[in-house]
């Protein structure tokens, strides 16, 4: 308990540093050419872009001031230290140092999709090896229905290694393309960020709390720095978060994922970002054309953000775009327009989604909703977890 004080001291020390360096920093960012200009928004000034990595410094300083805190004690009886809780500690750090790192690149030079992909697979290394040096735990405990033909439990081998990977891959790109009006990607990391906290905090009583803990003493400062960028952020935008911010904290989620053994319930966290990701893969997958922004479309008439929309050719229209497009019309998840020659339908993005379902919004009011929607994902997660998990598994 006296370590969650000292921490809870560091952060709140951190969220004030945080808040003031933001707007001292800003200046310095535009001079740099780190701008861009808010498309949603009469007023065309110059906006500093990747401020995230100001927050994600902050953030790393104040976990690396707290290490000698946490282990002080081992630092005295240098025979009962506890190797495996520090190389967590430090592998996780060094992931998350790495997406700072990487993601501030990206921002620079803006890199391909391909390497997006590429940087949070490389980054996550680190954490697959001090997994299999303290754990390598490869198990996984079958659902109460297919026991019959399963077993109580799998062991998948180095699939478990491939899945970790690719749950540092999702976690840092699914925060980073359901974003784009002012807010929504530190707004819903800061509500997932409570989310885990709150987990955090129930399960302490049971049996790994050491593991917890380790989650707790992440998410904490991730927290509070994030609260005070979102201070920034939120609308009216002062500045823009950039890759940057989007890929440490999809590690940071993913650090205390793999390393506290709750992968399944932190991606129920997700719930937003899993439907997102979905209901954009059509696109993604250039299987229907894809703009490099799907951002809404803001009216300076109205001061409104209508959902923004990409042309079909009929004439290079596969078999699966036809399936694809008959499967949304038939489920009301698009709004198309046809002619003789072309097909009009939204972009595929959460955000185009609400915008066709809720008519044209405010840019405040659609931030709010959906923020309103991840929160209620966050209700529908613990009922997952807790009531309906029992259905499905002993405990």
């Amino acid at each position: 308990m006296f370590e969650i004080i000292i921490l809870l001291i560091l952060s709140a020390v951190a969220y004030f540093i945080t808040a003031e360096l933001i707007p001292n920093l800003s200046d310095l960012f535009i001079k740099a050419g780190l701008f861009g200009i808010d498309l949603c928004k009469t007023n065309k000034k110059k906006v500093p872009e990747a401020i995230g990595v100001v927050s994600g410094c902050v953030f790393l300083v104040t976990s690396f001031i707290f290490i000698p805190i946490v282990f002080g004690n081992g630092l005295m009886d240098t025979q009962n230290f506890p190797h495996n809780e520090f190389a967590e500690l430090l592998a996780g750090l060094l992931s998350i140092c790495c997406m700072l790192l990487l993601g501030f690149a990206d921002d620079v030079l803006d890199l391909r999709w391909r390497y997006k992909l590429l940087l949070p697979t490389m980054a996550s290394l680190p954490l697959l090896v001090v997994y299999y040096v303290n754990f390598n735990s490869t198990t996984f405990v079958v659902p109460i229905p297919l026991r019959q033909w399963l077993g109580i439990s799998v062991n998948i081998g180095f699939l478990y290694y491939i899945y970790m990977g690719m749950l540092a891959v999702f976690c840092t790109n699914a925060i980073n393309i359901l974003a784009g009006i002012n807010g929504l990607e530190v707004g819903q990391s800061v509500v997932i960020a409570l989310s885990i906290i709150i987990f955090d905090i129930i399960e302490l009583r049971g049996d790994q709390y050491k593991a917890h803990t380790f989650s707790l003493h992440i998410m904490i400062p991730y927290l509070a720095t994030t609260l005070a960028l979102l201070k920034h952020n939120w609308y009216p935008s002062k500045v823009f978060v950039g890759d940057t911010f989007c890929y440490v904290s999809g590690m940071t989620f993913a650090v205390v994922a793999i390393l506290s053994h709750f992968s399944k319930t932190v991606l129920l966290f997700f719930l937003p970002q899993i439907i997102n990701f979905l209901y954009s893969v059509p696109q993604l997958f250039h299987i229907i054309p894809c703009p490099r922004h799907r951002l809404p479309k803001y009216s300076e008439e109205t001061d409104l953000l209508h959902a923004s929309r990409t042309i079909i050719v009929k004439k290079d229209m596969t078999f699966i775009t036809k399936l694809i497009l008959q499967v949304l019309t038939m489920l009301h998840l698009t709004d198309k327009v046809e002619d003789e020659d072309c097909i009009n339908i939204n972009n595929m993005t959460l955000i185009n989604l609400f915008l066709i379902k809720l008519g044209p919004t405010s840019e405040v009011q659609l931030t709010t909703t959906l923020m309103a929607f991840q929160v209620f994902c966050t209700c529908v997660a613990f009922v997952v977890r807790y009531p309906m998990a029992s259905y499905f598994y002993d405990s």
